[in-house]
């Protein structure tokens, strides 16, 4: 995130990872990682690679369409408000690994999703015409423009991260970084916070978050987001 204030500026990233007890896990949307390597009980390599899509499509649409009602039906939590409200003074961005748009219903408004958004769908030959879905379903008989079928508008496993040089230049620049709700094992998204500055201020919050070796200026918070955000968010505020 980049945070402006008075005639100083400063640069605030945050660094939202969809994994373990992450921001959108506590509005009750699971990751894969929440059960050792499934998601809701598929195994990832059936449901989010290229090679899946390819075997498989009907099973990967059906399963996306499960995915994107659960999202229609979730609501944002209070790591998402909090972190929302932190625009009334600072100029924010959010960069995430999650799928969902619960930080654009909390109020962010410059969210950055390294690994694409569910609630949309691609060409799954031209990867540029990118759709809004209407409602939570993708049919089979979908198509692009162009002709060719609509898939959904994720990253999968194995395919590359389109916005990842975008994301390194937010966080080569910040001044502020906070890594939220991570394993910090899934790559490349997990590399981020290596390219953070050595005079940033860095805040590291998940329950099981570990110190990590190197990083100057690191605070580990071993909190759930939805504790730990609304408190550093009104920590921040009051250091104004």
């Amino acid at each position: 995130m980049y945070i402006l204030k008075g005639g100083t500026e400063y640069h605030h990233f945050c660094k939202i990872r969809n994994a373990g007890s992450g921001v959108s896990a506590e509005s009750g949307i699971r990751t894969f990682r929440d059960s050792n390597g499934l998601w809701e009980e598929y195994d990832i390599e059936e449901v989010a690679t290229p090679q899946a899509w390819a075997r498989n499509p009907s099973l990967v649409q059906r399963f996306y369409n499960e995915r994107r009602k659960q999202v229609l039906e979730a609501k944002p939590n209070a790591a998402h408000l909090a972190l929302a409200q932190l625009q009334n003074n600072f100029d924010v961005i959010v960069i995430t690994q999650n799928v969902d748009d619960l930080h654009e219903r909390a109020g962010s408004s410059n969210v950055i999703h390294l690994h694409g958004e569910i609630l949309k769908s691609r060409s799954s030959r031209f990867p540029d015409l990118i759709y809004d879905i209407d409602g939570y379903e993708l049919s089979m008989d979908s198509v692009c423009e162009k002709g060719f079928p609509l898939r959904p508008h994720i990253v999968w496993f194995g395919e590359s991260v389109p916005l990842m040089e975008a994301a390194i230049n937010e966080v080569s620049a910040a001044d502020i970084l906070i890594v939220v709700g991570t394993s910090l094992e899934v790559y490349p998204a997990a590399s981020l916070i290596n390219y953070a500055s050595n005079k940033s201020i860095k805040y590291l919050i998940d329950p099981e978050a570990k110190a990590l070796s190197g990083l100057k200026n690191l605070t580990v918070i071993k909190e759930k987001a939805g504790f730990a955000i609304p408190a550093l968010v009104n920590q921040l505020n009051s250091e104004l």
